[in-house]
């Protein structure tokens, strides 16, 4: 922004005759004009994507743990093992009965297809040829139960890993292997933090206005952190019964780690049209009975402007003028006194 230092001379005083006085020096600077939209902050709080306390389905000892605090797992990883032992001689035994029933039911096969062919032959009684054949689909079924038993063995066996179900980071896990665990109990707690979910809850007059797929600011609450790429995910179609205010979910990118899960942050939902507006120094405002301005006309006179504040950038302010303004005082004073005559050196 240009901007020039002024020197003042009060040219006339409207309330006390005196003599002409040189007021302080100003600096004036020239305004940015821009198209702004009435925005609405609202804040809440930041909540990992997913969130899962993990433990065995099965009751033993923990052996060995692969993770740690804060490690990042993909989904399928191992993360911890318990004593396998006895479900490692479970499969086992249901292995060798089912090789002992496939052998078994190959002879009682072999048996009932010689019979058939003797069958044929008048060798054997009809009665001896369905009691050959009755014992092959004894056999079979025999072979069906032990592939069973060897199907639940496994499945046991495998309960006692436990791997992740999706791509996160570990928020808790065991320090110490050794302990016994029983079935059920969490022992490990899996979060995705990207992105993040701010969970916040806004007027009942916006619920026209904001749609899901809208592009939003958010800024941590306490931290530098910003992101102008979240995204309205969703806006709950039922307001709080205590608060009378809608709840909002907006998805919140966080690949570069910069925000931190279960944290405050505020949201900045754009609300109502366009309309002209200014960029100005945040020291140009005056907060005295409302915002205000102190502007130079084409005379060179200042003037008292009143001014709405729609955004605030940091050391920029984006405000409406109640009247067309092109350059601002910056840094006012309280000597400043509207219609003092201004002149530049």
């Amino acid at each position: 922004m240009k901007s020039f230092v002024l020197s003042v001379l009060i040219s006339a005083v409207a309330w006390a005759e005196g003599p002409i006085v040189a007021a302080p020096a100003l600096r004036l600077v020239k305004v940015k004009a821009v198209q702004s939209v009435g925005k609405e902050s609202v804040s809440g709080s930041l909540f990992p994507s997913k969130l899962l306390p993990m433990g065995f389905e099965v009751g033993g000892r923990l052996v060995s743990s692969k993770v740690s605090k804060g490690d990042v797992v993909k989904t399928g990883q191992t993360l911890g093992a318990l004593d396998s032992e006895i479900a490692d001689a479970q499969v086992a035994q249901a292995e060798a009965g089912l090789a002992a029933a496939e052998a078994g039911a190959g002879l009682a096969l072999d048996v009932a297809g010689r019979n058939e062919k003797l069958k044929a032959d008048g060798s054997v009684s009809d009665v001896q040829f369905r009691s050959a054949d009755v014992q092959a689909k004894q056999a079979a079924a025999q072979v069906l139960l032990a592939k069973a038993q060897l199907a639940q063995a496994r499945a046991g066996r495998r309960r006692h890993e436990i791997r992740a179900l999706f791509a996160g980071t570990v928020i808790d896990a065991p320090d110490n292997t050794g302990g016994m665990v029983g079935p059920g109990t969490p022992v490990y707690i899996i979060m995705q933090l990207d992105p993040l979910v701010l969970k916040a809850t806004v007027p009942e007059a916006l619920r026209q206005v904001l749609k899901p797929g809208l592009k939003v600011r958010v800024e941590a609450v306490g931290a530098s952190a910003a992101t102008d790429d979240a995204v309205v995910k969703v806006l709950v179609p039922s307001a709080d019964p205590q608060t009378r205010r809608v709840p909002i979910e907006i998805v919140v990118p966080n690949g570069d780690g910069r925000f931190t899960a279960n944290t405050l942050a505020r949201v900045t939902l754009p609300v109502g049209d366009a309309r002209a507006s200014i960029v100005i120094p945040s020291t140009a405002l005056i907060s005295l009975g409302g915002d205000q301005v102190f502007s130079v006309d084409s005379a060179g006179v200042l003037k008292r402007v009143s001014v709405t504040v729609v955004e605030r950038r940091g050391a920029e302010l984006v405000v409406a003028p109640a009247e067309p303004v092109t350059q601002v005082v910056d840094h006012p004073t309280a000597a400043l006194v509207e219609g003092t005559k201004v002149t530049q050196r």
